[in-house]
């Protein structure tokens, strides 16, 4: 698979757990063992245009004000992209969505935002494109990755709804 390729010729070290398929955080939480590093909810979205687009890594416990996040980022309303748009931009299907996938972003189009919560911990927890398997990735090699994918990215306090 092109992801472990990728994390091996960068020097990107994980630990890999194989699991059931998980589509949602719920389901993440019944069938994964409780693994060290943040549990992320991944969002891919877009601005109404669809000119923008927007991979969010978020703990997995919030809800995110996309209406507030909008206006922080000086787009027009955000809302999740199909999986049509998911696929032309990250060549992955609904369920698999991490912050590895945009390695299939070449054209690097889409900004990647990683919740600040998330960014504090030691190890993320992300997906290798498909939802059977969980990497934990130590937070130096999640720096390495992003630095090698040269994607623009940025850490923000992303607004909570409720």
């Amino acid at each position: 698979m092109k992801i472990y390729e990728f994390l091996k010729d960068n020097g990107i070290s994980y630990k890999r757990f194989d699991h059931p398929a998980v589509y949602t955080c719920k389901e993440a939480n019944s069938l994964i063992p409780n693994l060290p590093g943040a549990k992320t909810k991944n969002l891919f979205i877009r601005d109404r245009k669809g000119l923008n687009h927007f991979l969010l890594v978020v703990a997995d416990y919030k809800s995110v004000d996309l209406k507030a996040l909008a206006d922080i980022l000086g787009v027009s309303k955000l809302s999740l992209a199909s999986a049509e748009r998911l696929k032309n931009y990250l060549q992955i299907e609904p369920g698999a969505v991490s912050l590895l996938s945009i390695i299939n972003d070449e054209e690097k189009t889409v900004q990647v935002i990683i919740d600040r919560d998330v960014w504090l911990q030691e190890a993320l927890q992300c997906h290798p494109l498909v939802n059977t398997s969980t990497l934990v990735i130590p937070k130096i090699d999640v720096e390495r990755f992003l630095t090698s994918t040269q994607h623009n990215t940025q850490i923000l306090d992303l607004p909570q709804l409720g």
